[in-house]
């Protein structure tokens, strides 16, 4: 099995490189929202003094953490797998020794990452240049401590966007429904701001909900903002929830194949 991930990985890294200006219109996409809100709300509290106690630096050190914790949790299946089952492009994948989305897909999401982040690093110093945030706070400890959290948060992702790409088996609609995904996620996994910002309502929900787990919880790892008691409860929150995700996507993919009839092959 080492050796299928190896050469997916030689031949899904050599095709990325093939499509530079994709990942440049990507890497834009992923780059407008942090800097905007990095932008409007440092702006804010430079006018204000704070906002609820988070001072301009505050919300620099935060949105330029979170660009590269989003890279590095984010996932991109429905791109990359949704069109198989909707051109019949899937049967030839079907036949193979292994799993469709759990080898080729998940392999194309891990190489687009590398790729992303190496065109990331340059726009990110700049950046970095310009806000000058202060990352006094940091350590190697918080570092080595919010890799196991970005495990986490990738792992509950790449599961969610897997079951929801699946749903694809029964509706041409999926696009559609990924997009309100896509937007329940920016809410409540402190993308727009973050969450100890949001109404307390929105605060309380986002406790039980897999979404803080992909940006918000390592980011706040990363700058050391919580206690050893509220990391703990964080990573038992993310292995539940990795469970969960993973019997979902078991679920509906099994559920899936059984629809499946390779319409357009």
């Amino acid at each position: 099995m080492l050796r299928i991930y190896q050469r997916l990985w030689q031949v899904t890294w050599a095709e990325q490189w093939q499509y530079r200006a994709n990942l440049i219109m990507y890497l834009l996409y992923w780059l407008v929202s942090p800097v905007v809100y990095l932008a409007v709300w440092s702006a804010i509290a430079e006018a204000q003094g704070s906002v609820n106690g988070l001072t301009a630096n505050d919300f620099a050190t935060y949105y330029l953490t979170l660009l590269i914790v989003d890279q590095l949790t984010s996932e991109i299946t429905i791109h990359a797998f949704g069109y198989k089952v909707q051109d019949g492009s899937l049967s030839g994948e079907l036949i193979r020794p292994a799993h469709p989305l759990l080898t080729n897909t998940l392999v194309y999401n891990l190489a687009f990452k590398a790729l992303s982040l190496l065109g990331l690093v340059p726009v990110w110093a700049v950046l970095f240049a310009l806000f000058q945030p202060d990352y006094g706070t940091v350590t190697l400890a918080n570092l080595l401590l919010a890799l196991l959290a970005i495990g986490l948060g990738f792992g509950i992702s790449f599961l969610l966007g897997a079951a929801l790409t699946c749903v694809a088996f029964w509706t041409t609609r999926v696009w559609a429904l990924y997009e309100l995904y896509a937007g329940v996620t920016v809410l409540f996994s402190g993308q727009f701001v973050p969450l100890s910002l949001m109404p307390p309502a929105i605060q309380t929900a986002a406790q039980f909900l897999p979404f803080q787990m992909f940006k918000y919880v390592p980011v706040q790892i990363i700058l050391g903002r919580l206690t050893w008691p509220e990391v703990l409860g964080y990573y038992a929150l993310g292995l539940a929830w990795l469970a969960a995700a993973w019997l979902l996507f078991r679920w509906v993919w099994s559920a899936g194949l059984k629809r499946y009839s390779a319409v357009g092959a």
